[in-house]
């Protein structure tokens, strides 16, 4: 009998001996217990594909998302979950690095979630990343959204996978008909949602505050992040934003409208009627669109726009090269120039002639380039005086100028996208020849992320002022060769723009 006892002892001693770091620091979350891997960067733990909801098949294909079924023992969240149903693409400027490599899936309601090893330390604050993609592709795991070098310098950082595409925003009447609150649509925001829901009740168990959560994202990213700052269903879920290349408009059709456009692309199929839709396969949806936010009265206000529900400190920008995938980003001709001018701005033709000056080719492909940067920036001055009429909370605006190092492909400049990689601090992911300067620019951009979902003001010890938006004294800061802040853009460059806004509508 003694001889047994020991001999369990000693296996117990054996299993417990055996268990590794991740193991040891296995956490318990409501669906049940989930086991962590090393991300690569000591101390930082990865937790991949975690679900925040059920699959969205069958019957619940056009359904808001429900919570995720439970599992017994402990799950090893080692493994990249399917990225959300898509057609992948690829197209320069946008390497690997930038894209979608995993496999699709309707089945991908899931998260990432990187954390340091920090036991008994305070509650550290959380960045919540919605991807881009046009609202059509990109997911959680694409490589540059890594979250392991801001868990490092104190943040837990999540990122989401949401449905896309017609699976995602398909308004159409019978689905209104079946809700209990007579809408449709939005199911891609209903899951950003549900993932802002779930960090709140189980980021505790992975060493995050939920009363200091920062949601952000990038681009199509952005303008979901945007319209949770307008809903009501996201109140308190969150308590800052970061907007990147997006989020500053509306950007709704009103429901009606998005029904009609949802049963003309439904009637492209041989059989439109709702039990059809929901027999295709998950690719057999990819077809058609584009799909997009709803203002339907629930998820997003009916009546235009509003004061936003949350209001919350935003740190907001773009880059100087949004435009840069165009082909025809910076080559036109100086006639094609002026002949542009002279069709489309009628009586403000020469002002823009002598705002943008050029007398050859070359000229011209730089004189467009500056127009486009320009008018992002009026974009950005306009929305940022909109809201300081409205709201309370601090807005610090940025403008990104550093074009990403690459020899083979200079036209690309600080391209949409680009300044991903230097908020992640993530630079050594690709492949580039980078410089101090890019080495300094990404430390720099990250510890204001880091400040900014600690406190609501990016602002700290040896960082460079970014001063908050003053109407009165409209400045950003300037991401670049230098970090400093700046006007916003020249007064008469402002008062071109006005009057370009004051024109009446082309035929």
């Amino acid at each position: 009998m003694r001889a047994r006892v020991v001999a369990r002892l000693l296996a117990l001693a054996l299993v417990v001996s055996s268990r590794s770091p991740a193991q040891a620091g296995a956490v318990h979350i409501e669906s049940g217990g989930i086991e962590g891997v090393p991300s690569g960067v000591p101390g930082v733990l990865v937790f991949r594909g975690v679900p925040y909801a059920r699959p969205p098949v069958g019957a619940l294909r056009w359904q808001p998302p429900q919570p995720p079924a439970a599992w017994s023992g402990v799950r090893r969240a080692d493994g990249v979950a399917p990225c959300c149903q898509q057609v992948p693409w690829s197209a320069p400027p946008w390497t690997a690095e930038f894209v979608t490599q995993e496999r699709t899936s309707e089945d991908c309601l899931d998260l990432n979630l990187w954390t340091a090893q920090v036991p008994g330390s305070a509650k550290r604050p959380v960045l919540v990343w919605l991807h881009g993609g046009a609202l059509t592709g990109g997911s959680g795991a694409v490589a540059v959204y890594d979250g392991a070098q801001l868990a490092r310098r104190g943040l837990v950082v999540v990122t989401v996978n949401y449905r896309l595409g017609a699976l995602g925003f398909l308004a159409h009447p019978g689905l209104s008909a079946e809700s209990p609150r007579h809408v449709s649509g939005n199911y891609g925001l209903l899951d950003c949602v549900a993932a802002l829901q779930w960090v709140r009740r189980n980021i505790a168990a992975f060493g995050g505050d939920p009363g200091r959560v920062t949601l952000a994202g990038q681009s199509s990213g952005a303008e979901l992040a945007g319209a949770l700052i307008r809903s009501p269903l996201a109140t308190g879920l969150f308590h800052r934003v970061i907007l990147m290349s997006g989020g500053a408009s509306d950007g709704t059709l009103p429901l009606a409208e998005a029904e009609q456009a949802g049963a003309a692309w439904a009637r492209t199929f041989r059989d439109s009627s709702l039990s059809a839709l929901r027999a295709l396969t998950a690719a057999g949806t990819m077809v058609g669109g584009p799909f997009g936010l709803v203002a339907d009265g629930w998820c997003l206000p009916a009546n235009g726009p509003t004061a936003p529900v949350n209001d919350v400190p935003i740190l907001s920008g773009m880059t100087a090269d949004e435009g840069s995938s165009d082909p025809t980003y910076g080559k036109v001709t100086a006639a094609n120039f002026t002949a542009f001018a002279r069709s489309h701005l009628d009586t403000l033709a020469d002002e823009a002639l002598q705002l943008y000056p050029f007398s050859t080719d070359a000229q011209a492909g730089l004189a467009q380039k500056q127009s486009m940067r320009d008018l992002g920036l009026f974009r950005t001055l306009r929305w940022a005086r909109t809201r300081a009429a409205r709201d309370h909370a601090p807005l610090y605006a940025y403008y990104f100028t550093r074009g990403i190092p690459w020899p083979e492909h200079p036209e690309f400049g600080a391209f949409h996208t680009s300044d991903v990689p230097y908020a992640f601090a993530n630079l050594r992911l690709l492949d580039r020849p980078w410089q101090e300067a890019d080495r300094h620019l990404s430390e720099t951009l990250a510890a204001y992320w880091v400040r900014f979902a600690r406190t609501g003001d990016p602002n700290g010890p040896g960082l460079p002022e970014w001063p908050a938006f003053d109407p009165g004294e409209p400045r950003l800061l300037e991401l670049g060769a230098t970090v400093a802040p700046r006007p916003i853009l020249e007064p008469r460059r402002v008062e071109f723009y006005e009057k370009c806004l004051a024109l009446p509508p082309r035929e």
